[in-house]
């Protein structure tokens, strides 16, 4: 998702379209992705995590074939759809996996090292963004799949599943107080996140004047410090505690949106992008962390609806930031900031969950 933020000026010209226009291959990606999140959830409690992923590895390669290959921007735009559709399997599951794995004190480095992971390989397609046509964007992943679906088929094992008949709690895990008010933190800080990230690429394109390769460099930054700010802050969630790691990297991404209203020498953006990766990472090891604490009654619902809330509602932000950009990019680093601010003044009241055994959080 971050490479294709690198490449929409470059598919725009190749379908001589706006850039505004090809922008939508990044929420039509989010917003599948978010509904579909709901479904895996619920679904690894009575099918094999090792069904789940073969299939819809083997469609996340089709539909990158086919975006990568397309001969309009709709193709391609079908194509960001079924991906999205595919690719919600993967968040939910590894969350399942690591919670009942591993004790609270190891979670946060367990998810640190899971997304830091993720970042690794967002950071590889950002630099290759830069260096090579847009379409291998879409069909190197396509490819490397295909591989990973023959490991997962030959060499993936097959997972206890429990016994239970497919159902969908849903409504008994939001009606936990607690746990909603977390959701609305995760529905507000993805919201506001991707409402500035997603159209990062088309403010260096039209507002500074960058080419594409520095365009994909400073996005590539922001990857680049997000593998060490998932892993600090996955170790930082453990011995500072969740909500402590969550309030500073919301308090570093406002510093980040602020260098970005004074500051556009390049050098200058890339300290920028690099606090805003940060940041948002911190922030992100913190929250994921404490999913993995929530009761086991609410754990397979609460590991989809992560990923979902978080898909939709940066799918919205993002479609928002489209229209606001449209006017001003400064309007929307001065909305989205505010955000971030109301979110550090309200973390207590809407996180106020203490897990067994979890101090500081």
């Amino acid at each position: 998702m971050a490479a294709v933020s690198a490449i929409v000026p470059s598919i725009a010209n190749t379908f001589a379209v706006s850039e505004f226009l090809a922008g939508k291959a990044i929420w039509l990606y989010m917003l599948p992705y978010g509904l579909a999140a709901l479904l895996y959830g619920p679904l690894a409690r009575s099918v094999k995590k090792k069904k789940i992923l073969f299939l819809c590895l083997c469609i996340f390669s089709l539909s990158n074939f086919l975006a990568g290959l397309s001969v309009n921007i709709h193709i391609l735009f079908m194509g960001r759809i079924l991906a999205g559709v595919a690719g919600a399997a993967i968040i939910p599951l590894s969350l399942i996996l690591i919670a009942k794995r591993y004790s609270s004190s190891e979670r946060g480095r367990k998810v640190g090292a899971f997304f830091s992971f993720t970042f690794a390989s967002s950071l590889l397609g950002l630099f290759l963004s830069g260096v090579i046509f847009w379409r291998w964007i879409f069909l190197l992943p396509a490819i490397i799949a295909v591989f990973v679906c023959a490991g997962i088929y030959f060499y993936f094992p097959d997972l206890k599943t429990e016994k239970h008949k497919l159902k969908f709690n849903y409504r008994q895990t939001l009606f936990d107080k607690q746990v909603f008010r977390l959701f609305v933190y995760i529905f507000l800080i993805s919201f506001f996140y991707h409402g500035v990230r997603q159209w990062l690429g088309v403010y260096f394109s039209l507002h500074c004047g960058l080419e594409q390769f520095l365009i994909s460099m400073l996005l590539t930054t922001i990857s680049l410090s997000g593998i060490l700010g998932e892993s600090l802050g996955g170790i930082f969630a453990d011995k500072l505690g969740r909500r402590k790691i969550i309030n500073i990297g919301v308090g570093i991404m406002l510093i980040a949106l602020i260098a970005l209203l004074f500051k556009n020498v390049l050098i200058m953006l890339f300290i920028a992008m690099f606090i805003w990766g940060l940041g948002w990472t911190f922030n992100h090891a913190g929250v994921s962390t404490f999913l993995t604490d929530l009761p086991r009654k609410h754990l397979y619902e609460s590991a989809s609806l992560n990923s979902s809330v978080r898909f939709l509602s940066g799918g919205i932000g993002a479609a928002l930031g489209g229209i606001i950009a449209q006017r001003s990019f400064n309007l929307v680093f001065i909305i989205f900031g505010l955000g971030f601010f109301l979110l550090i003044v309200f973390c207590r009241k809407l996180i106020q969950m203490k897990p067994a055994s979890i101090k500081g959080v």
